[in-house]
């Protein structure tokens, strides 16, 4: 009997545990599911926050390029200019106005020094010219000057190019003048002793017998310069070499002028660079510079030996270049100084800004 009135108490009892179990259990399966609800919540949020701060880093970075690629700003002070001189066709004179006037106008003078006056660079000495003068900015604002043919920084993966002049001359008057400057110097180093200084024969005279200095190959060299370092370009005669050095000029060069017209030349490049050359037209005018060396004992070619020159193909190429090259600073000249009483001045600048929008 104790038995049977023991049992439905205890059947009670396990009814209620069941139903707190029960509840237990649902109690730990809503706060599972909440947390879980929290965790995806703060997962959303972190999510938001991470593409944010991707967002927020692509426009820094973007920013950053932007402020720092020289190529999108002027910077007078970052400026290199490259005169890759050709022998013979006035570039001392020339240079020497570029030396007098570095201190008064803020920049620095740099001579390129070849070894045995080699006028092309090995490719690794190619990288390593456009390094330093890129990279050189202990010395910028720079002018380089040197006999070395042109080369192009973009090929090398520089961003910043180089401003490139020239002065270039009539091919056969270049010629007779290096000729007999090898053998009777010039008026800058009279005492100096020239390496055919033995050697008293005439232009005419070489050319008569067809000796080395005087052969038409010789010519080849305004061409080259402004063609490259390509191997076509030191191939005389080359038209390949005439069309690819008219589009270095077009493209590269910021000033190209003619020995005949320096003057003219130091004008214009006034006008356009005065940070540079400011005061270069007065003292080319007025100093020694204009006329600072001139070849000894120079005598002109004969009609006949001039008549031999001009049938030969290396002759036409460099005299096609020339009067390219003359043409083109002709039409530059015309934009850039206008004759008033006589005289040439830098004509004024022709542009303005308007309509500019949204007003500040």
């Amino acid at each position: 009997m104790a038995v049977l009135k023991f049992f439905p108490y205890r059947a009670m009892l396990q009814s209620k545990l069941s139903v707190c179990l029960v509840f237990v259990l649902l109690l730990a399966l809503f706060f599972v599911e909440n947390q879980v609800q929290q965790l995806h919540t703060s997962i959303r949020v972190l999510e938001r926050a991470l593409e944010e701060n991707t967002s927020r880093q692509v426009r820094n970075s973007n920013t950053i390029t932007i402020q720092q690629g020289p190529s999108l700003r002027h910077d007078p002070s970052d400026m290199v200019v490259i005169y890759n001189r050709v022998p013979k066709t006035g570039s001392t004179s020339f240079t020497g106005i570029a030396y007098d006037l570095c201190s008064v106008n803020k920049y620095n003078v740099i001579h390129i020094n070849t070894t045995r006056n080699i006028h092309t660079m090995s490719v690794a000495d190619q990288m390593r010219f456009v390094q330093n003068v890129t990279n050189w900015s202990a010395k910028k604002p720079a002018f380089y000057h040197g006999h070395v043919s042109f080369i192009d920084f973009a090929s090398f993966g520089s961003i910043q190019q180089p401003l490139y002049i020239n002065i270039i001359r009539r091919p056969l008057d270049r010629l007779v003048s290096y000729y007999y400057f090898l053998r009777f110097g010039d008026d800058f180093r009279p005492k100096l002793t020239r390496h055919r200084h033995s050697n008293k024969e005439t232009f005419d005279e070489c050319v008569a017998r067809k000796g080395y200095d005087c052969a038409p190959e010789k010519l080849w060299i305004q061409v080259p310069f402004f063609c490259g370092h390509a191997h076509e370009c030191w191939q005389p005669g080359s038209r390949w070499a005439l069309e690819q050095a008219k589009r270095n000029l077009v493209n590269n060069y910021m000033l190209v002028g003619v020995t005949e017209e320096m003057h003219e030349f130091v004008q214009v490049l006034e006008a356009t660079l005065p940070s540079m050359f400011k005061g270069a037209t007065d003292h080319f005018q007025t100093g020694h510079k204009s006329h600072l060396r001139k070849t000894s004992n120079k005598k002109p070619p004969s009609q006949e030996t001039m008549a031999q020159f001009e049938t030969s193909d290396i002759w036409q190429v460099e005299e096609e270049f020339y009067n390219f090259v003359l043409d083109n600073f002709h039409a530059i000249k015309k934009r850039t100084l206008k004759e008033v009483d006589g005289k040439l001045i830098p004509i004024a600048k022709q542009f303005m800004y308007e309509k500019v929008r949204p007003k500040s």
